[in-house]
């Protein structure tokens, strides 16, 4: 990989990127830079994960005068998560060149809106309406913008901005540098570079690249009703840093992120019917480790860019591959691993076929731990915890009191029962999930069954009904990362936590 220090950039950039800890460019970052930096425009064809907003946000600072009132840059993002963390990376990456940067959206305030821009930011970072918006009353000038940023484009599309896109293009100078990005070209996006870009460099990542080779992939196939228990167990044979789970609508998310906390896991949902402030206050608890598993639907999570994501699990298959993709594109950001598994019922194989099709990677088969493989996982992992707390060798004021035990009772029978203390006993307690009817029935060119299932499918169970509910009272054992008492939203205490060797995956 190429490093920022060979491109050409200002040492206080460098400086800057040092301090967000990045070294080498990514793919999109080298060839965006390079062409960027001479003023060129430039299409970016790359998913997230792969370091985009580093990649047009580099140079619009080095081009910056931060000595001007004027807007001198505007991006555009398809959702307010995206423009606020895009916002927040320009601002870092800016770090030292005094670059005032403002983020625009939906479903905040729009007066505090209009009060920050006459404080005359250099770089507006926003969602289609709402620059739209303030276009139209001229609370927005773009006069003076010398560079345009599309940032996931084929998104923008997908959720009906198009017009907007294009009304908000031709009101910003036709002299200007314009920098799109988008997974995909379809021919409206085509269209859009044809009227406003010149003579565009084109930046594709392979389609090697695209395919997330770095996250492991797997499957469980399993009956509606099993997949919640199923989902338990897994949390707490993986252990996993921070998880994402998707599911594909409101309620299910809503119902998702309860029982994980009945079951006392740390967890929140994110979906459009929640509050702008419900929603930030959620990925700010994520972001700072104080819940450990955020439920999704695929809009809330659009654009999200949180470090340290271990793993995905997607509860319900997504219905085409691009949302697939965007799902597990949360997990082995920056060159780290990453795990995604797939629930699917048995009459929605063809769509997990399209998706392997899609990504060039065959899914592995993954059998459902037991309730007591989990809770031999918890066993193990009681077994670190207090092995860790031996090496640190901090517990001197506690020999007394262990050498009072000692006369007692025997040296084994004393650590058998600490450990007893530490490990979590298998959580039975009933959940309520609703039922949602499998995606239709559908074939691929491929046709045929798949073959080398090595592991124990789930069976049982007749077709899934909609609109029914179900008790599930089985389970897994309950991790060290479960919340013990009523959720508080507060940190949780200490103790070691694991991947299993099988599904490894770095922070």
């Amino acid at each position: 990989m190429t490093k920022f220090s060979e491109l050409n950039i200002s040492e206080t950039t460098q400086n800057a990127l040092l301090r967000m800890g990045f070294e080498e460019a990514t793919p999109i970052q080298e060839g965006t830079i390079t062409f960027g930096m001479e003023g060129r425009d430039v299409i970016g064809q790359a998913q997230t994960g792969t370091g985009k907003t580093a990649a047009f946000g580099i140079p619009i600072i080095e081009k910056l005068d931060p000595k001007s009132n004027a807007v001198q840059a505007l991006v555009i993002a398809p959702t307010r998560e995206l423009a606020i963390q895009v916002s927040e990376e320009i601002y870092r990456v800016g770090f030292g060149s005094r670059a005032k940067v403002l983020s625009v959206y939906g479903g905040q305030e729009i007066g505090r809106q209009i009060r920050a821009l006459r404080n005359n930011p250099n770089i507006v970072v926003g969602t289609p309406g709402r620059i739209l918006d303030h276009i139209n009353r001229k609370t927005l000038k773009l006069d003076n913008v010398q560079t345009l940023v599309l940032d996931e484009a084929d998104e923008m599309l997908n959720m009906g901005f198009i017009e907007d896109i294009n009304t908000i293009l031709a009101s910003v100078p036709a002299e200007r540098q314009t920098l799109l990005f988008s997974a995909t070209m379809p021919a409206p996006i085509r269209k859009i570079a044809e009227t406003f870009m010149k003579n565009p460099e084109i930046v594709k990542i392979k389609s090697k690249e695209m395919t997330v080779e770095n996250i492991e992939q797997f499957f469980v196939k399993s009956h509606e009703r099993e997949k919640f228990d199923i989902l338990s167990r897994l949390l707490n044979v993986h252990q996993p840093e921070l998880a994402i789970v998707f599911g594909r609508t409101k309620r299910r998310v809503d119902e998702l992120a309860h029982a994980l906390s009945i079951r006392g896991y740390l967890a929140e949902g994110i979906h459009g019917d929640l509050t702008q402030s419900k929603r930030m206050s959620v990925l700010r608890q994520f972001k700072e480790n104080k819940i450990d598993v955020l439920v999704a639907t695929d809009v809330a999570a659009r654009g999200l860019d949180i470090t340290g994501v271990t793993h995905v699990y997607n509860f319900d298959i997504p219905q085409d591959p691009e949302s697939y993709v965007h799902r597990i594109g949360r997990t082995g950001r920056a060159g780290k691993s990453g795990v995604a598994v797939t629930f699917v019922t048995p009459r929605e194989m063809g769509y997990l076929r399209i998706v392997e099709e899609t990504t060039k990677k065959r899914m592995t088969p993954l059998r459902p731990p037991t309730s007591d493989e989990a809770l031999m996982e918890q066993k193990k992992l009681a077994v670190e915890s207090l092995t860790e707390a031996v090496e640190q060798k901090n517990s001197e004021d506690y020999a007394g009191l262990a050498g009072q035990l000692l006369e007692k009772f025997d040296a084994k029978d004393i650590i058998a029962a600490a450990l007893r203390s530490l490990t979590k006993d298998v959580d039975e307690t009933p959940v309520n999930i609703t039922e949602e009817r499998p995606l239709p029935s559908r074939r691929t060119s491929s046709g045929g069954n798949r073959g080398g299932y090595k592991g124990n499918r789930s069976s049982g169970g007749g077709r899934s009904q909609g609109g029914r509910s179900r008790n599930f009272s089985g389970g897994g054992a309950g991790g060290s990362r479960r919340s013990s008492g009523p959720r508080d939203g507060g940190r949780r205490d200490g103790g070691s936590r694991r991947s299993s060797s099988s599904n490894r995956s770095e922070r």
